[in-house]
């Protein structure tokens, strides 16, 4: 069992839950988790990169000059690569650099990440954060009170305009829901801060699936 503190807005620990490790895997594999993580920078990549091939330059096929007899070096058309205004040898072309991981593996790759956090002491958990109005001061200051110093993934259980206004701005902060999480995007981040509904919908959502 881990047991991770829950902390008021204040950053004063008002209670403590405990989480099994079993429901997130029992273990953290590395490799899965890898390949998740090369997968999400793959998916990112454009692959729009292109250069002409001397296929697709304009000019004639013909060959400049006779083969031999000038004095000059032996030479073809003009769209070859070795002239000015020729075709790139080795040509770019678009590719599509998108990799796929079955459903299960990504979720199993999901839960190694959140579980490597809980191991590291890198999950905050915060009984509430809703505000009155969108205040990236009051925001900032939450995150000061939990010592959270650098890039954070703000986990919530349900969609909250006022909290996404506050955390727009601030830098290396994004706000997720719970359902949204992946090992991508936490692997990329140093905490993770949920809310108690986040985190235990999140527990509730692994022993479902175990179940299954």
């Amino acid at each position: 069992m881990i047991t991770v503190a829950v902390h008021n807005k204040d950053g004063k620990e008002i209670e403590s839950l405990e989480i099994d490790e079993a429901v997130l895997g029992g273990h953290v594999r590395h490799a899965l988790l890898k390949q998740a993580i090369v997968m999400y920078h793959a998916n990112k990549r454009q692959g729009t990169a292109t250069t002409k091939s001397r296929g697709m330059i304009e000019g004639s096929t013909r060959k400049i000059y006779k083969q031999k007899g000038t004095g000059n070096a032996r030479a073809g058309n003009i769209r070859t690569n070795v002239r000015r205004g020729g075709g790139v040898a080795f040509a770019k072309d678009i590719r599509d650099f998108r990799q796929d991981m079955p459903k299960k593996q990504r979720k199993l790759a999901t839960s190694s990440a959140i579980l490597a956090k809980l191991q590291k002491g890198n999950v905050v958990v915060i009984d509430q954060l809703t505000f009155a109005k969108p205040r990236t001061k009051d925001f900032v200051a939450v995150l000061g009170n939990l010592k959270i110093e650098r890039s954070c993934l703000v986990t919530v259980n349900q969609a909250d305009e006022n909290l996404s206004m506050s955390a727009r701005n601030v830098s290396r902060v994004s706000v997720i829901n719970v359902n949204d999480l992946n090992a991508g995007d936490i692997c990329n981040i140093q905490k993770i801060l949920f809310t108690k509904d986040a985190l235990l919908a999140m527990v509730d959502s692994r022993k479902n699936q175990k179940e299954e």
